[in-house]
């Protein structure tokens, strides 16, 4: 991410330690953030503005995390905001939705899933957002296969196999992770952007289509590691 392009993140997050290593996180993969240890002084800091997002804790000391987000989509309605908490209770996620917040993390959380689910709700927010971000290779090899993301293309020999947008999409974040992890929620993410029980479904639905169309080649395998994710075995 180029400094041109660099987004301002609001961080309030009482958990000085959580904070710190979620600020050294988030800045090595290019964005600039603002952390704040209580609901007050994060409100003081978001009124300073120049926020792109923002990322509230619940319990907080001196103002709840409910309160803050209220105030803030009071001084500023389309504010991009995401709860992150402990507390897991339905009635916590609904209020929070109903507030206008963008998505809600539990902790403990996977920071590599935070880093994909701050970037669905800036794409979501700002579609160009995405578009100004590196672009990702789009021709691979796979095997005796030759993938073409951006034409949603599987060759092998001389059969083309033509893939939907959502094949084509999960297919090039296997092949860019290729013999390496790629965790479900960071495909899912991606390519619906949210990772909810119906969307885990379907993606399962999407890797056996995948597996049917790589057969033709036995060194290439989807292997799937139980609730984790998947890994694109070129071997």
């Amino acid at each position: 991410m180029t400094e041109e392009i660099k987004k301002r993140i609001l961080l309030v997050e009482d958990d000085v330690s959580l904070g710190f290593l979620l600020v050294e996180y988030l800045e090595s993969n290019g964005f600039d953030v603002k952390l704040y240890i209580d609901g007050q002084s994060g409100l003081n800091g978001f009124k300073l503005g120049g926020f792109d997002l923002c990322i509230v804790d619940i319990m907080l000391p001196k103002l709840d995390g409910f309160s803050l987000v209220s105030k803030i989509k009071e001084i500023e309605q389309s504010m991009p905001v995401i709860i992150m908490s402990a507390r897991s209770l339905k009635e916590d996620k609904i209020k929070g939705f109903s507030i206008g917040i963008d998505d809600y993390i539990t902790k403990p959380f996977d920071e590599e899933e935070v880093l994909c689910r701050i970037k669905a709700v800036l794409n979501r927010r700002n579609p160009s957002y995405i578009a100004s971000l590196p672009l990702q290779e789009t021709k691979y090899q796979i095997g005796r296969f030759d993938f073409d993301a951006e034409k949603q293309e599987l060759v092998f020999l001389d059969e083309v196999q033509s893939l939907t947008l959502k094949e084509s999409r999960i297919l090039q974040k296997l092949a860019a992770s290729k013999n390496k992890l790629l965790k479900r929620d960071e495909i899912m993410i991606a390519v619906w952007g949210d990772a909810d029980y119906f969307t885990g479904r379907s993606l399962d639905v999407f890797i056996s289509k995948l597996r049917r169309y790589l057969k033709a080649d036995p060194h290439i395998t989807i292997k799937t590691i139980p609730t984790v994710g998947y890994i694109l075995e070129d071997r």
